[in-house]
């Protein structure tokens, strides 16, 4: 693990590192600031709101997000997995979260695979990992093309050669229910 990462990561700079999907650029969830200047390195429509990544399941709560003992369950049958969950903010934590949630009330949130990526949460807490890419362009597989998109608005680029994932799955779990909003390579059926 790359402690410069981690430092930068924990100081509140952003980052392009491999998620267990594409690069993506991350930045402190806790962060309304972070947030919001990722918004403005993607130049990302601001009702857009960013997948979190987070190290375990408890996570969920730093967020406002209260899960049944069922759907708890549910989770750590699946995660972690290349499996994005949209999961409801409690109604009393909504506005503290809005910057994240960006009026749904809702978060996405996914416990990746890959374990380097997870011992690196584990030492930053959640992060939000959009895509490496200006919104409307193709995402970056190569360190290179992520530095051409953004060149050192980033403060970090870790480099692990090309990156050509599939996308996460993507459902809502709500009162119990599953929709499945995008298949990609996770199945929960």
């Amino acid at each position: 693990m790359n402690p410069e990462l981690i430092t930068i990561l924990k100081n509140n700079g952003l980052a392009i590192v491999a998620t267990d999907t594409l690069y993506g650029v991350l930045g402190n969830a806790q962060s309304e600031a972070v947030v919001q200047r990722i918004y403005e390195l993607k130049g990302r429509d601001e009702n857009k709101p960013f997948i979190i990544l987070i190290p375990d399941i408890a996570s969920l709560a730093q967020f406002g997000v209260e899960i049944s003992d069922a759907e708890k369950e549910k989770l750590l049958q699946w995660w972690p997995a290349s499996l994005t969950v949209i999961l409801s903010v409690a109604e009393d934590k909504q506005e503290q979260f809005s910057y994240l949630h960006r009026g749904t009330n809702e978060l996405a949130f996914r416990m990746p695979h890959k374990e380097l990526l997870l011992e690196l949460l584990k030492e930053t807490g959640p992060l939000v990992a959009p895509s490496a890419n200006p919104q409307g362009k193709e995402p970056a597989h190569t360190i290179e093309e992520a530095r051409d998109y953004f060149g050192d608005k980033v403060d970090h680029y870790e480099d692990e050669g090309r990156v050509e994932g599939l996308a996460s799955t993507i459902i809502r779990l709500k009162d119990g229910e599953i929709t499945v909003i995008r298949q990609g390579s996770v199945s929960v059926f």
